[in-house]
């Protein structure tokens, strides 16, 4: 992550993906109100703290789906579809990897990944699976576009 204190000595962290702050806007204040399951995409702008190489960037930028609030095995099931349906709008040749650990802490269980091989040793595309308040999963757009310009 890009943490960094500014000019005033504050506390300063760069928004590294979009899930857990999903997540809090649920619990806080979107079960209260919205219908479950509560389904939302996002678009964001997200940054890494790491060595850049191709397809990895430290800014990039990030599309999601989440389902929230519903049953978790519809959640799912509709998420990969959905996940799925989109790949194969865009024609992109993947192999979709279910029961994957994920390395982020708010993983309940195993999740799943998009890879793609074109795209070497930085082969993930997408990503997601189920957390506590539903399930999800977020897509690279420039790894994406990387993916499908060397399809």
């Amino acid at each position: 992550m890009y943490a960094f204190e500014d000019k005033r000595g504050r506390a300063i962290c760069l928004i590294p993906e979009v899930t857990a702050i999903v997540q809090e806007r649920w619990r806080d204040s979107w079960a209260k109100t919205q219908p479950r399951p509560y389904r939302l995409f996002y678009e964001s702008r997200c940054y890494r703290y790491e060595r850049p190489q191709r397809g990895r960037y430290r800014e990039f930028t990030q599309v999601g789906v989440e389902i929230l609030g519903g049953d978790p095995a519809a959640g799912l099931t509709e998420a990969k579809q959905t996940l799925i349906g989109l790949l194969e709008v865009l024609g992109l040749e993947y192999e979709f990897r279910d029961s994957v650990r994920r390395g982020l802490t708010y993983y309940t269980s195993p999740g799943f990944e998009v890879e793609c091989d074109r795209l070497g040793a930085q082969k993930q595309v997408a990503g997601g699976g189920p957390y506590a308040e539903g399930v999800g999963w977020a897509i690279g757009i420039d790894r994406l576009l990387l993916a499908l310009e060397l399809h």
